[in-house]
């Protein structure tokens, strides 16, 4: 029923885990598609290898990078009636696909979300973590009210592992292939008008690696500031000057 997405650049160090966690779900998916968008480091090697081992591990090699364009590439190829967005270094519990499905047996949910776990080898992020979990919540009742209260809206981020119904994704447009970050805001704000939004109370576990690159109080000072700043109006071109890749 799911098609697994994960877009990748240079993502040698976080993939392998992952696609070890992929593999052991249960229920499998329909199949993982990895959309790379031009790594230069051994990420494409690594995806090859693994295909030997993975029948359903595909893999494409996009003409630009930039994870919006590379997910949409994806959900061209995909054929699985769920889609769920992975980030390469987010990894999921071994029953996520089936939590999904059931969330998405209700018609009135048009898309969802885990609550996000930051930890890394040496600590788990907590504070930042929480942040995270609920500023699903205050950040669309702040900046967009009426569609937090009337329809269910909420703002979740690709580490909490998007998931969807492939029809109202196409349906919608899809990601905006012009949006070098919050995408899945943008996403989502569209997704509503076929349903709510939920964040599943299921957790998994994604990178600290931004944390532990910046700095507590300069991480999470960026967070806040780019949701603010996207919630009043600011181009996302801006914002991501704000948010360097770290790899």
């Amino acid at each position: 029923m799911v098609s697994i997405i994960i877009p990748t650049l240079n993502e040698e160090h976080a993939l392998p885990r992952t696609l070890r966690m992929v593999r052991g779900l249960c229920p499998a998916p329909v199949e993982v598609i990895v959309a790379d968008g031009g790594s230069t480091d051994q990420t494409v090697a690594i995806v090859r290898a693994w295909q030997a081992d993975m029948p359903n591990l595909h893999l494409i090699e996009c003409p630009r990078a930039g994870r919006a364009c590379q997910m949409n590439e994806a959900v061209q190829q995909a054929t699985g009636p769920i889609l769920c967005f992975l980030h390469a270094d987010t990894n999921l519990p071994d029953d996520a696909l089936a939590v999904i499905e059931k969330t998405l047996t209700d018609a009135r949910v048009a898309a969802g979300g885990f609550i996000s776990i930051m930890r890394g080898p040496l600590q788990t992020r907590w504070l930042t973590s929480f942040h995270n979990y609920i500023k699903s919540y205050y950040a669309p009742m702040l900046f967009r009210p009426y569609l937090f209260f009337f329809k269910g809206a909420r703002l979740l981020f690709g580490d909490q592992v998007i998931f969807c119904r492939r029809p109202q994704f196409l349906a919608c447009g899809g990601y905006r292939d012009d949006l070098p970050i919050m995408e899945e805001a943008d996403l989502l704000l569209r997704l509503v008008q076929y349903g709510r939004i939920r964040q599943v109370n299921r957790v998994v576990e994604s990178s600290d690696r931004r944390v532990a690159k910046w700095g507590f109080w300069r991480a999470n000072a960026i967070f806040l500031t780019i949701g603010f700043l996207w919630g009043i109006g600011f181009s996302p071109e801006r914002l991501k000057r704000l948010y360097a890749d770290i790899r």
